[in-house]
């Protein structure tokens, strides 16, 4: 008994010891002054007269009153509003549509693609957005960027990437619009035939490093091929996707605008569906039914919509003649999806519109019907659940990262405050 108590004894005293080292070796505390503050936007609850306290990239406690402490540093926002950082679900970092857009991916290497792609981080996270999906890109370009950012070497959003989109030879996320030889050498091995070719695709991404896999189930607005906007992959080919990336313990997202490509895929057990333009009551059954996320991405079709029908319309005809179809209709499907109890979570597909302006889907998911509040769990606890990072992001709690953002206005007035965010916390650490 002696023998035990003695050990119990040391234990005891190495356990403080390790305490002890270990709150030396922390860093200083940050206490974060809020006049407002929107900690969980799930319960919707805005307090006033609190402090965030942060240490070492994380949130410590929420304290009532102004408080600090010698040696900490404060941040003074009694005249802001203050909430997590926001999720953007789909961005595409490493490009943007414009009149040289198609140019660019045949004089651009992969280098050129990831400091393009550093440029746009940056935009990205000084307009709030401390965590991104990007949902399409080259993969050494991305992937590179992604690392880049958590080593600390770039300003910019941490990054969930999905790299290269699984696609059908021929679809949308195919190489398109270019003489054969150049086609031959840009395709990504990503595109796929067949249920087994498919399951290869799949998991040759997992091995290149993606977080999640994005398909393009249905034809695209914006592949330079005029074949449609409706279902590519086949019922086998979707459900040998799902299958494989399941398997290897990835969510699977689906770029889909036709309605049979929805269905087909929400029947397969895909766990999301990009922007999702001609859903049907068959489509809001099964997102409930599986518990899909749907991500509008109304800033996409609110731009090519704009662009098609501009007079400096650098869009080719098959890009045209899709955009004008499917773009004035978007706004249309997320109010139908909202009003169905479909769960959405907050996506822009920006580098389709301009990187840094991703708040105005705010404003474009109020106009479909969302409250502020709404449109505001769509970008924090809605998008953190659908890309499974609850435990890190999507609300301010001890544990959770320091991610925060401050603006003059009340966004649960008017959203539209949220585009000009004047403060911005990643990490603990003051960016903005």
């Amino acid at each position: 008994m002696r023998i035990r108590t003695l050990a119990a004894a040391a234990l005891g005293v190495a356990a403080a010891a390790l305490s002890f080292a270990a709150a030396q070796a922390a860093g200083p505390l940050t206490f974060v002054q809020a006049g407002k503050l929107l900690a969980d936007p799930a319960s919707g609850k805005v307090e006033s007269t609190k402090t965030v306290v942060l240490q070492d990239g994380k949130v410590v406690r929420i304290a009532d009153g102004y408080v600090s402490e010698p040696g900490g540093v404060v941040v003074d926002l009694k005249d802001r509003f203050v909430l997590p950082g926001l999720i953007d679900s789909h961005v595409h970092l490493t490009g943007q549509q414009g009149p040289n857009s198609r140019l660019d991916e045949v004089t651009q290497s992969s280098a050129d693609q990831a400091m393009v792609g550093a440029g746009y981080a940056r935009k990205t996270l000084l307009a709030g957005f401390t965590t991104v999906a990007d949902l399409g890109a080259d993969n050494d370009a991305i992937f590179a960027l992604r690392a880049g950012i958590k080593r600390g070497d770039v300003v910019g959003p941490r990054i969930i990437a999905a790299g290269s989109a699984v696609s059908i030879h021929g679809g949308h996320g195919d190489i398109n619009g270019f003489s054969e030889e150049v086609m031959h050498v840009l395709r990504p091995e990503s595109v796929c035939s067949g249920a087994d070719d498919c399951r290869r695709a799949v998991r040759e991404q997992v091995w290149r490093g993606a977080d999640v896999i994005k398909i393009t189930a249905t034809g695209g607005v914006l592949s330079n091929t005029a074949a449609g906007l409706s279902q590519q992959f086949s019922d086998g080919e979707l459900a040998a996707i799902v299958e494989s990336a399941h398997r290897m313990g990835r969510r699977v997202t689906a770029h889909a605008h036709g309605v049979d490509g929805i269905n087909a895929f929400l029947k397969a057990g895909g766990d999301s569906i990009e922007h999702g333009t001609y859903l049907d009551q068959e489509s809001i059954a099964l997102f409930k039914k599986n518990g899909a996320y749907l991500i509008p991405t109304l800033m996409a079709g609110d731009f090519v919509a704009r662009i098609a029908a501009s007079p400096g319309n650098f869009f080719t005809p098959a890009q045209t003649a899709k955009a004008l179809e499917a773009g004035p209709k978007m706004l249309d499907m997320a109010r139908r999806a909202h009003d169905g109890g479909v769960k959405i979570a907050f996506g822009t597909d920006s580098g389709v519109s301009a990187h840094g302006d991703n708040a105005y889907e705010f404003v474009l998911l109020t106009r479909a019907g969302l409250t502020p509040i709404e449109a505001i769990r769509t970008a924090t606890v809605n998008a953190a659940d659908h890309l499974g990072i609850t435990a890190e992001v999507g609300s301010l709690a001890p544990g959770k990262a320091a991610d925060l953002i401050a603006v003059a206005g009340d966004p649960l007035a008017d959203v539209s405050v949220l585009q000009k965010v004047d403060r911005v916390i990643k990490g603990g650490v003051v960016v903005k």
